[in-house]
């Protein structure tokens, strides 16, 4: 009897086969003929190298574009964390029916196609838009500001974007502290700031670093966003490799544009999760 019984884990590998097989087939088959593409030294494909490679490696017009993408990266997830750490301790302070009103405007962006986000974002940083209408009528300029077609205007719309991301993985970290922690650090003599910096911040860490990665990646990435707000007057990875794919017809070095990228986020990635596995023990501590 005890031997005709199969092992738990041979289910285990056999489900998870068509999934390995999806993964193999849809990510990891392209991403290697990609690799291959970008190793052709010219569009023609009559010679191969690492030429391309050492193009972008040597071009300080394209490591620019690479640096200034890892860096709008950080400065939206730092905009939509100190807006958005406020926005999870308020859902979880709050009593079930305002939970359920702040979840939904959490909620909402993800609810709207992106194209229509982002259109709404032009319409009210434009030069007629709702912010410099409201500041000229307020008398505080009195000509309209240069708001969109920045690069300011690009971090708060992709902050505002991509807050689903942030919002979340907070609401789930802060939800799991103990309310009481915060009641016992009062009663010990410690402020509302104290209480934070030593209390809900170090347990909120994972939280935190979870959403700082959804959002980084989600950002850097934003073809639609960056391109639309920025109105081509910026130009970061993206629409780096959409330039010398579409407009120039240059698909190796577009391809290995994409892998460096690529290996740049994955190289962020790695980071966070470093920093998030440091975080879990020091909470825990």
């Amino acid at each position: 009897m005890a031997g005709s019984r199969r092992s738990i884990t041979s289910y285990e590998v056999r489900l998870a086969f068509p999934l390995a097989l999806f993964f193999v087939v849809f990510f990891l088959t392209p991403l290697v003929i990609l690799f291959i593409l970008s190793l052709r030294s010219d569009p023609q494909g009559t010679s191969h190298g690492v030429g391309q490679y050492v193009q972008f490696l040597g071009d300080a017009f394209s490591l620019g574009v690479l640096g200034s993408t890892l860096w709008l990266g950080v400065k939206v997830t730092v905009l939509a964390l100190v807006l958005g750490y406020p926005v999870a301790w308020l859902h979880v302070r709050s009593p079930g029916w305002a939970k359920g009103v702040i979840m939904l405007i959490v909620l909402l962006p993800l609810l709207t196609s992106v194209v229509v986000r982002t259109f709404a974002w032009i319409v009210i940083l434009g030069r007629q838009g709702i912010v410099n209408t409201m500041l000229i009528d307020l008398g505080l300029i009195d000509t309209p500001l240069r708001l969109l077609y920045t690069e300011t205007g690009v971090v708060v719309a992709l902050a505002q974007v991509q807050m689903p991301l942030m919002v979340l993985p907070l609401i789930t970290a802060l939800s799991r502290i103990d309310p009481n922690l915060a009641d016992a650090s009062s009663m010990l003599g410690a402020g509302h700031w104290r209480t934070f910096r030593k209390v809900l911040l170090p347990l909120s860490l994972p939280g935190i670093l979870a959403g700082c990665l959804l959002t980084y990646a989600a950002a850097i990435t934003a073809f639609i966003t960056q391109s639309l707000v920025g109105g081509g007057q910026m130009l970061f990875m993206p629409s780096y490799i959409y330039q010398q794919a579409s407009a120039l017809q240059n698909w190796p070095f577009a391809a290995a544009i994409s892998i460096i990228f690529l290996v740049a986020v994955l190289a962020v990635v790695s980071i966070f999760n470093v920093l998030g596995r440091l975080s879990r023990g020091y909470a825990h501590g």
